[in-house]
């Protein structure tokens, strides 16, 4: 009976040994997220004050919606005066890349309940995305490490959020102190890490290449999806060309 406590008190050491280790890879993997999502969401914080969002709708969105490029449209389109509708429906077709994302990590958390999947899916960003989809194909998603690269990193959204509204009345514009540039330095960063390869390289250029052509062109809502698409697809063909090639 001694021995069998003993077991189980070592399984359980064990089991939080294991745990704590995939939390702390979380973080050391999570950290340039956090570190450009704590700018942002401080800009977003400051801006949904300037608007005329409640202090408690400020954070409530940061911690209910947690879409960095949708709340800041939805701050902008408030401050428009748009109604309730327009900015849903804008929202709505901004987060459609979203569908593309968790169509993608799907086969990896197949095996986990479903409420697991909707928590996992609900705090999904295009910047843990990144992280996801470069680790899962290599090993079977550790379920902690998963579920911690998504806390920590909306956490971060959350944090930077508060102090944006706790400083809001002391900061005018947030451009002159550059924060606004901080979500596209945090994805060229994210970007330049996963290029590994000539067709990685070639996706990464042509989705840059068609998403500026289209914002040029006055496609503004549509551009991040058609570019997505278009980038796969061609990435993909470059792939499957050089597999038979060297076949």
């Amino acid at each position: 009976m001694f021995s069998d406590s003993m077991a189980q008190a070592g399984g359980s050491t064990e089991h939080a040994s294991s745990r704590l280790s995939a939390l702390r890879r979380a973080f050391q993997r999570t950290l340039p997220i956090v570190l450009g999502y704590l700018p942002v969401g401080f800009a977003y914080g400051v801006l949904a004050q300037k608007t005329g969002l409640s202090t408690l709708n400020s954070v409530a969105m940061s911690v209910l919606v947690f879409a960095g490029s949708a709340q800041l449209i939805a701050v902008g389109l408030f401050a428009g005066g748009a109604g309730a509708a327009s900015v849903i429906v804008t929202t709505f077709i901004v987060n459609l890349r979203h569908l593309l994302m968790s169509a993608a990590l799907a086969p990896y958390v197949r095996a986990w309940t479903k409420k697991e999947q909707a928590v996992f899916a609900f705090q999904l960003t295009d910047e843990t995305f990144a992280l996801h989809a470069s680790r899962f194909p290599q090993q079977p998603p550790v379920k902690s490490e998963a579920f911690g690269v998504n806390v920590i990193a909306q956490s971060a959204w959350i944090g930077g959020s508060v102090l944006g509204v706790l400083a809001s009345g002391l900061i005018a514009d947030v451009k002159p102190i550059g924060l606004d540039y901080a979500l596209p330095a945090m994805f060229i960063a994210l970007l330049v890490a996963q290029v590994d390869s000539w067709a990685k390289l070639l996706a990464g250029v042509t989705a840059g290449a068609v998403s500026v052509g289209l914002v040029l062109a006055g496609v503004e809502q549509m551009n991040v999806i058609v570019a997505t698409v278009v980038a796969a697809s061609i990435g993909l063909g470059v792939e499957s060309w050089i597999s038979t090639r060297s076949s």
